[in-house]
């Protein structure tokens, strides 16, 4: 299967971590950590897509890469 990748935006919080992907309008999740929060956008891309119309075929860019953080 070949794996596509999105872009990231990481946000900090009092909470933890934000991360949406600016691509997939709505996409986003959290996490306690960087890391724990880059792993639930993980998975969130990939359920927005599997419950997506548009599917697979939206993502034109290749891999995963993270923008660095905003606030």
């Amino acid at each position: 299967m070949r794996s596509l990748k999105y872009q990231v935006a990481l946000y900090r919080s009092e909470a933890g971590y934000s991360v949406c992907c600016p691509r997939l309008p709505g996409c986003w999740s959290q996490g306690e950590t960087e890391a724990e929060a880059i792993a639930n956008i993980q998975a969130a891309i990939q359920e927005y897509l599997a419950a997506s119309d548009l599917g697979i075929c939206q993502g034109e860019d290749e891999g995963f890469d993270r923008l660095s953080p905003f606030a």
